[in-house]
């Protein structure tokens, strides 16, 4: 089968997706999916992909494969309609890109991927035309990246969202979902009003009953429209930009910032997913990652349902990373306190791929896709990453779906990658995200890519950018054709610098530096 050559394993699997999604399904089949349907009603339900590789033990699979919400409102012709296609769109995702890159990098590339269906009711409440549970996130048994010094990675952590919990697997631009540490839920990795506004939840993601479609509403036409919600327990009100507006004119429209503070500190929920996740973690001996809903019964209680669990393929925390601390500034590319994932590391590199973000923004929307596309083919170029460990230096957030945010590269374009650093930048919306519980979160982990996000701005960060700007820049060396990119991508032989990077995470201290 040509699928299975190496010549023709990205190849054909373009045509192969062509056809499942053409493809049509026997009669009896489509019988048993009619029944299906008439069992559920017209309850919302999601439908999961469940392969055999995807479940086993060691492989995560974390966002390869496509889940799709079924509003399933309608005739009973056009909930099956709408179905069916779900159907075929998840076995299709099979042939993406992204998974078969995945397969590869795992050795799996030769084995038949089974693909079976889950489909769920979806866990939620009916409030006015919409639907959607209260709270839901993503939880993890062990956190090897805690963020401040004092946090026990065994804890665990969540990442929550008000509304359905695609904000919290995903990485959503403009969107920050709040980010806990099981043994000290009230502790944030940012501080001040201005922060808690910026760093939090804008959008939420519901179920339209009347369209039929899943829909992102901003938070503020939410409770415009009178949405039931408890935001007494997961927000606080902004009465400074409440003000601002009541005085431009705007009155009556109140303004709250999602924190979670309240849920956090007065009910038992992380006392609920504390003792749920080590639970499961000793059922499976083994840290793991699920994803949960929370919603209010009749009698006002918290009830928290889980809704998918599966290994958390974790690299544990390593021995601590002894840190020099009297390396002159000159020699220094990078020392700062925290923002980084990735545990205790000593890993020296060969190349830097550096994305400068003044160039970066002055871009035009098809160039910034150029740019990622750019990015995907020096990866190409590294046969091993032991052999050629890199680093990709970028504006905002890598891996976006909008360019305005960061670039907008897919995981097989950085899959030969061994360190992303994510640069803030203050013009436009270039803000990095500590991802914690995403999809990108697990590829990092499972591709052992080590991660930090730069802000150059605050205290205790020092980013030499000087010292990358005084070498030579070898892109039209590697990629002769790509000069009209040359003043925006860099890329730096670093080999004959000895640069190294260390990082201590009991510590939360990290240095990039030169070591000749």
């Amino acid at each position: 089968m040509a699928h299975k050559t190496r010549e023709g394993y990205f190849e054909s699997a373009r045509e192969l997706k062509s056809r499942i999604l053409e493809g049509t399904f026997p009669r009896e089949m489509k019988e048993q999916f009619d029944r299906m349907l008439e069992h559920f009603g017209q309850s919302p339900i999601i439908v999961r992909s469940s392969s055999l590789l995807e479940d086993a033990f060691g492989n995560a699979f974390a966002g390869k494969y496509e889940s799709y919400f079924c509003v399933n409102q309608g005739t009973p012709e056009r909930r099956y309609e709408l179905f069916e296609e779900s159907v075929r769109r998840i076995f299709a995702s099979t042939m993406n890109e992204d998974a078969l890159t995945y397969r590869l990098q795992r050795g799996l590339d030769q084995h038949d991927e089974q693909m079976a269906l889950l489909v769920q009711r979806v866990s939620g409440t009916y409030r006015k035309h919409y639907f959607f549970p209260e709270v839901a996130g993503v939880g993890l048994s062990y956190n090897p990246f805690v963020w401040k010094q004092g946090l026990n990675p065994r804890a665990g952590m969540l990442r929550i969202v008000f509304g359905l919990g695609t904000r919290a697997v995903n990485r959503v631009e403009n969107d920050y979902p709040r980010i806990v540490a099981l043994d000290a839920p009230l502790v944030k990795s940012h501080g001040g009003i201005a922060d808690a506004r910026r760093f939090s939840q804008h959008d939420v993601d519901l179920l339209n009953l009347d369209d039929n479609r899943f829909h992102s509403l901003s938070l503020m036409q939410v409770i415009h429209e009178g949405v039931e919600a408890r935001l007494d327990l997961i927000g606080v009100r902004d009465e400074e930009t409440s003000e601002r507006m009541r005085s431009a004119g705007r009155a009556g429209q109140d303004v709250w910032i999602l924190t979670f503070d309240e849920l956090l500190s007065s009910t038992d929920f992380t006392a609920v997913l504390s003792r749920m996740l080590k639970a499961l973690e000793g059922v499976y001996r083994h840290p793991v990652d699920i994803e949960f809903t929370a919603n209010f019964n009749a009698e006002g209680r918290l009830q928290v349902n889980l809704l998918q669990c599966r290994p958390f393929q974790t690299k544990g925390q390593k021995a601590q990373v002894e840190i020099p601390e009297k390396i002159p500034k000159k020699r220094v590319l990078i020392r700062q306190e925290g923002n980084f994932m990735g545990g205790s590391v000593s890993q020296s590199l060969a190349r830097i791929i550096y994305i400068d973000p003044k160039g970066y923004t002055k871009l035009t929307l098809s160039e910034k896709y150029d740019v990622a596309r750019l990015v995907g083919r020096l990866n190409k170029l590294i046969e091993r990453r032991e052999d050629m460990p890199t680093a990709v230096f970028g504006p905002g957030r890598w891996g976006t779906t909008t360019p305005a945010m960061g670039v907008p590269v897919t995981f097989s374009e950085i899959s030969k990658i061994a360190v992303i650093a994510e640069i803030a930048y203050r013009d436009g919306s270039l803000i990095p995200d500590l991802s914690f519980g995403t999809h990108f979160f697990q590829d990092l982990v499972e591709t052992d890519i080590f991660y930090m996000a730069i802000y150059p701005e605050k205290e205790n960060v020092f980013f030499n950018t000087g010292w990358l700007e005084s070498l030579p820049n070898r892109l039209l060396e590697l990629l002769p054709q790509e000069g009209r990119y040359a003043e925006v991508v860099r890329v730096y032989d670093v080999r004959e610098k000895d640069l190294r990077l260390a990082s201590d995470v009991v510590n939360q201290k990290l240095i990039c530096y030169s070591a000749s």
